[in-house]
């Protein structure tokens, strides 16, 4: 989700979107820093989805701080940006060009583990 800005309403609809895109018979945990808006009294966390909060100053254990590295790196540093609309254009860009093996690949940590029945 892209958003001008980050607050409990936007949390509150990722968190009502994910839900649904897991579905009913799945359960998410989702991990988190501490920024306000993950930490609100006014979230609305669905039952489907259990919050796992990483602790404070910690941004070596939160693989979705190295997608930003990643992006930053690879396709938004070194640039000047028109903009705010060219801005989002171009981290729209950068984030759906990102495969499912590149995310693999940068958000890969030893504690995260994730086991697939088949």
């Amino acid at each position: 989700m892209l958003a001008p800005t980050v607050n409990t309403d936007y949390m509150n609809a990722h968190l009502e979107f994910i839900s649904r895109q897991a579905g009913p018979s799945k359960h998410v945990v989702l991990v988190l820093d501490q920024a306000g808006w993950h930490v609100a009294k006014g979230l609305r966390i669905p039952e489907n989805i259990t919050l796992l909060h990483l602790t404070p100053y910690s941004p070596e254990l939160n693989p979705a701080e190295r997608i930003w590295a990643y992006l930053k790196s690879h396709y938004l540093s070194n640039r000047v940006f028109l903009d705010y609309d060219d801005l989002l254009t171009s981290s729209r860009q950068a984030w759906n060009s990102l495969s499912e093996e590149c995310l693999r690949s940068v958000c890969r940590t030893e504690w995260v583990r994730h086991e697939v029945e088949l």
